[in-house]
């Protein structure tokens, strides 16, 4: 499975976690990704993505057409 958001191309970032000792263990940051199905009234269908949480809210606050163009 891609942990890569389909239109921004987000991807997993690297670091590390830190006790209270401060010793360092290697930690993987996965962005919010989650399935959308989409309505796109230029083709008149739906279409299923794996989006990130924040690009769903702009894509409700904009519209998908908009959201497209700025991308």
């Amino acid at each position: 499975m891609n942990t890569m958001c389909m239109i921004t191309k987000k991807k997993p970032m690297f670091g590390n976690n830190r006790s209270h000792a401060l010793n360092a263990t290697k930690k993987k940051f996965l962005p919010n990704l989650q399935y959308r199905k989409l309505w796109m009234p230029i083709k008149k269908k739906f279409i299923k993505i794996r989006i990130s949480a924040k690009e769903i809210k702009i894509i409700d606050k904009i519209g998908i057409e908009n959201f497209l163009k700025l991308k």
